[in-house]
């Protein structure tokens, strides 16, 4: 059976992780986007695909369940690469093939649904997946930062966005026992690609804006 993930990226060559909170992607820090000048040609392991370029296995692919229908359109792929890690495969990326993609085909950017979707998805994300020991810490956390943003959005007068956050949280807690059933028991929790810190806090206080500033720090796993 295939234990690899073989990852084509399109344009940059990029190393997808997660924070426990937030996903981000060697060359493209939350909003912060790096010139393709060679520098992130390497192959290695990483924690999520993207799904407009992932190639898996059929029968791998079938055997671990596919999508989950219940995320659509945002974060689908890093739920299925985080069980694929589970279930003992590794994700790896291959930044010698080159992928074109159009983003945003599905929704617009900028828009309350696309924000819906990308807060209710993290959710859904972190509370299906997470070991027992870091889901309430690493949840209250999220709950922490999607306040602030509510706020921020408000003041900034952009009160669907706020609405958006709000109505997340609702879909997220109506949903939730549907997303307690789908967690795995007993599985391989393989944390490779976790990155210790909090990248908020780095990106808007620290200002470490590019990933190569967080890789001379050495806390990249």
């Amino acid at each position: 059976m295939i234990d690899k993930i073989i990852l084509n990226m399109p344009v940059l060559p990029v190393v997808l992780l997660i924070d426990m909170v937030f996903p981000f992607c060697r060359g493209r820090v939350l909003k912060n986007l790096e010139e393709d000048k060679g520098q992130y040609d390497t192959e290695r392991e990483i924690f999520w695909a993207t799904g407009a370029c992932m190639f898996v296995r059929a029968n791998l692919y079938h055997q671990l369940g596919g999508l989950d229908d219940d995320f659509f359109a945002h974060m689908e792929e890093i739920d299925f690469c985080w069980r694929v890690k589970q279930f003992g495969f590794t994700v790896m990326c291959y930044p010698q093939s080159v992928v074109y993609h159009v983003g945003g085909g599905t929704l617009p950017n900028e828009t309350s649904f696309k924000l819906f979707l990308n807060y209710r998805n993290s959710l859904y994300l972190l509370y299906k997946n997470l070991p027992d020991k870091k889901r309430v810490i690493t949840l209250l956390t999220r709950i922490f930062i999607d306040e602030i943003s509510a706020v921020l959005f408000c003041l900034q007068g952009k009160f669907s966005f706020c609405a958006a956050i709000w109505k997340a949280y609702f879909a997220f807690f109506k949903n939730r026992k549907t997303m307690r059933r789908k967690r795995l028991k007993g599985r391989n929790s393989n944390m490779n690609g976790i990155y210790p810190r909090s990248i908020v806090i780095d990106f808007y206080l620290s200002k470490k804006k590019r990933f190569f500033s967080l890789i001379e720090k050495k806390v990249v796993l």
